[in-house]
């Protein structure tokens, strides 16, 4: 069954796709909608996905992704998977459609919040700022906050991307931290000048956040 998911695989092989992904560091050229559609048709096959899994293959194991069950991983497995993606995509698929509905969650993020691979430590960071919007109680936010302060200006990319933002969730969901985070990304400057398509918001943490609360109020009914 893996040979011949890998067969359809290669056959979708788009190498204008490939030369696109290639420039944010991805080394598939699948269009994700027809990824997306074959494991539609598969549904969950948990060995099916551990098999495309060990391949190594950044399509097949996107599709690993979409098709196995969350909840069937350990927590060492998942550490050594993160460990193992190579590429950006597959690095955030494995942390948000896996590692947020596995049980091992909580305890993986406290342990990549601190490790030492800035790459594993911005999955910790991703789950922290899931907590943030979730489930806040017991977080201490400013702690996070603290720490975002002290280390986001020089964090290596991916790193400060996540750190930046929880920086910017910790703003809009807590108004009373709103100000602070708000005060810390304007003294950092981190992706103030990050280019925004038009329509788009910018990741730049005081114009994301004043964006994002302008946008509940707006919602609110009168």
């Amino acid at each position: 069954m893996v040979a011949e998911v890998m067969a359809e695989l290669a056959a979708l092989e788009d190498p204008k796709a490939r030369a696109v992904n290639e420039k944010h560091g991805d080394d598939h050229g699948v269009n994700l909608g027809k990824l997306r559609a074959i494991a539609k048709r598969l549904k969950t096959q948990q060995d099916l996905a551990r098999g495309l899994w060990e391949t190594g293959d950044s399509a097949a194991r996107l599709l690993a992704l979409l098709i196995c069950r969350p909840k069937a991983f350990g927590r060492d497995e998942l550490n050594a998977m993160l460990r193992d993606s190579r590429t950006p995509k597959v690095h955030d698929w494995l942390v948000n459609y896996v590692v947020k509905k596995n049980p091992h969650s909580e305890e993986l993020r406290m342990a990549w919040t601190t490790d030492p691979d800035p790459v594993v430590a911005s999955a910790g960071w991703a789950l922290t700022t899931e907590r943030v919007a979730k489930k806040p109680d017991g977080l201490d936010l400013a702690g996070l906050l603290d720490v975002i302060e002290a280390e986001m200006k020089d964090a290596p990319d991916r790193l400060q991307w996540a750190m930046n933002h929880c920086l910017a969730q910790i703003g809009i969901e807590h108004a009373e931290y709103r100000a602070r985070a708000i005060g810390i990304g304007e003294r950092l400057e981190v992706l103030k000048d990050y280019p925004t398509s038009p329509g788009c918001t910018s990741p730049f943490a005081p114009v994301w956040i004043s964006e994002m609360v302008r946008r509940q109020q707006d919602a609110k009914p009168a």
